[in-house]
């Protein structure tokens, strides 16, 4: 007998042999699991599960480790995770993302391409498109972080009178400290008094106040407690077509029903009562609507809604029995000429207790956008008004098993609602760089629909605020079918030959939500005016070409 064949008969290989044998005969740990996974899908229903390979089934591949023994199999595989998972899609971070890193290292590797480089304007990252952090904020956080700055006498007074008030409220005076599961009492109570101060004296309780790690956790919150139900009972949520992915992705990880009402292009994109109407009606067919969700002002769609418009929906949501969920963060980026901004709050409470008393509300604040910029720091708050109170301790304990927000998301969110007054040292730098902010971003608003506007094919509405446009685009014939040859959406097809062309990197408005038949792109204004001005006239040339290929 050869070395070889002894050594695999040795006693510890024949054990090892015989005890995967019996694990396999035993069996069906997968296997099992396999079965009671969700269904597979109608398209194919005569797909089997021996159809399936080794590794999809849950069980080894087919493959001898040097010991003669089949690799265990995995106990987590795509068939027996969480359902809900894989229905999630993010489109903001999707494939032509990933494409454009692998283009930016390729580009950094030394091949040719057609472009020197990547310009992102697929996401509201502000400080990565090169936008400017407000010098105070950054001292008062760098103060924060570092308390032997303080004695330095290059930092302004009133920055480190901040600086102080804020680590007094942390444990220990540091903000590495967990902070109150809610969020820190004297930053709640700073988050009140501006909201009052917005709202025009309408009263803010700091109890009514949750700081959030950004905007978007307070949303995820505020829907596990709507979701319940199953079958024609399971929660339905209201949101707007076109939508900020986050909405649909977290109601597909709930198991939540989307209800999608869409916004009118035809008028800026404003919201229209009858929509709303339509489509609630038709949602009450096969689930129990709960929720009306608004992005005020609008993300990916750049409007502000009238005022009039937010009275109609409060009204519609009264006489619905909807929970009110207004998306605010954008509040402070408004440019168009004869819009304003109106948070939901001060709204209700203008129309009187028959209203004010009634509806339930939860709106949401972050540092991400505006004239901040800082994404990073995940700062946010949500207020809600006239939520039960036994659900307020449901709210509670939630948030508690995530401990707490961010600390020096905390506190940039107080310098943020609380920042240098007139006459402290910092003021006047302060207002300089805010305004200054803003401008530009009014300028990059205006600019984006003038130049999209003069190319054949494209129509783009005024920008009046947020900072994103979502124009649309007219796609040949020829060109639709090459992408459903593909099994790609059109204007997929469209944004990737695009970034492959061009590197000019956009988000198709499929990942958004469009009515059927037609085709947008969002872009957002951010980068800094001389490269928008490149894109712009990237995407004007591309377009051009585009339908002269197609035509």
């Amino acid at each position: 007998m050869s070395a070889t064949r002894m050594q695999l008969l040795s006693p510890r290989n024949v054990r090892l042999l015989s005890r995967g044998r019996n694990e396999l005969l035993a069996g069906a740990g997968p296997r099992v699991c396999s079965l009671t996974s969700p269904p597979l899908s109608s398209s194919s229903p005569g797909r089997a599960l021996s159809s399936l390979s080794a590794t999809r089934r849950g069980l080894p591949k087919e493959k001898i480790s040097e010991n003669g023994v089949s690799p265990r199999a995995k106990v987590l595989t795509i068939d027996n995770m969480n359902p809900t998972v894989k229905k999630v899609e993010y489109a903001v971070r999707g494939p032509i993302v990933q494409r454009a890193l692998e283009l930016e290292r390729e580009l950094s590797e030394g091949m040719k391409k057609p472009f020197v480089e990547v310009i992102k304007a697929n996401i509201g990252d502000a400080h990565a498109m090169g936008q400017q952090p407000i010098t105070f904020f950054r001292q008062v956080l760098a103060l924060c972080s570092y308390p032997e700055l303080l004695n330095d006498s290059s930092f302004p007074e009133d920055a480190k009178s901040r600086a102080r008030r804020i680590l007094q409220s942390c444990g220990g005076n540091s903000m590495g400290s967990y902070s109150a599961s809610q969020g820190i009492e004297s930053v709640r109570q700073d988050v009140a008094r501006y909201i009052e101060r917005r709202d025009g004296g309408v009263p803010c309780d700091p109890d009514n106040i949750f700081l959030t790690t950004g905007a978007s956790d307070g949303i995820v919150t505020m829907l596990k407690l709507l979701v319940c139900g199953e079958g024609e009972t399971r929660t339905g949520v209201m949101i707007s077509i076109p939508q900020y992915p986050l909405y649909s992705a977290a109601l597909a990880e709930l198991a939540a029903v989307q209800v999608n009402y869409y916004l009118n292009e035809e008028k800026c994109w404003s919201m229209d009562l009858s929509e709303l109407q339509r489509s609630l009606d038709e949602a009450r067919r096969h689930c129990n609507p709960r929720a009306l969700c608004v992005i005020n002002p609008g993300n990916p769609t750049g409007q502000v809604q009238s005022r009039q418009c937010i009275e109609d929906v409060i009204r519609f949501a009264a006489k619905e029995r909807l929970f009110l969920m207004a998306d605010e963060v954008y509040q402070d980026n408004v440019y168009a000429e004869g819009c304003q901004f109106h948070s939901f709050k001060k709204v209700l409470f203008d129309m009187g207790p028959e209203y004010s008393d009634i509806v339930e509300l939860a709106s949401f604040h972050s540092t991400s956008k505006c004239y901040m910029g800082e994404c990073g720091f995940r700062g946010g708050y949500m207020e809600i008004i006239n939520l039960d109170e036994e659900v307020r301790a449901q709210l509670t304990k939630l948030l508690s098993v995530r401990l707490c927000p961010p600390v020096p998301g905390q506190a940039l969110m107080d310098l943020v609602v609380n920042p240098p007054q007139i006459g402290e040292p910092s003021y006047d730098k302060f207002i300089k760089e805010r305004s200054a902010t803003l401008s530009v971003l009014a300028e990059k608003a205006k600019l984006t629909e003038q130049v999209l506007n003069t190319v054949k094919g494209i129509s783009c509405n005024p920008v009046q605020g947020a900072m994103y446009s979502f124009p649309r685009i007219s796609i040949p014939e020829k060109a639709i079918k090459e992408a459903t040859d593909k099994g790609q959406q059109a204007d997929m097809f469209y944004c990737m030959k695009l970034l492959e062309e061009t590197g000019i990197c956009l988000v198709p408005g499929s990942g958004f939500g469009q009515r059927d038949g037609t085709y947008h792109f969002r872009m957002t204004i951010l980068p800094s005016t001389d490269k928008l001005k490149i894109l712009l006239n990237k995407v004007k040339e591309f377009h051009q070409k585009f339908t002269e290929q197609y035509s």
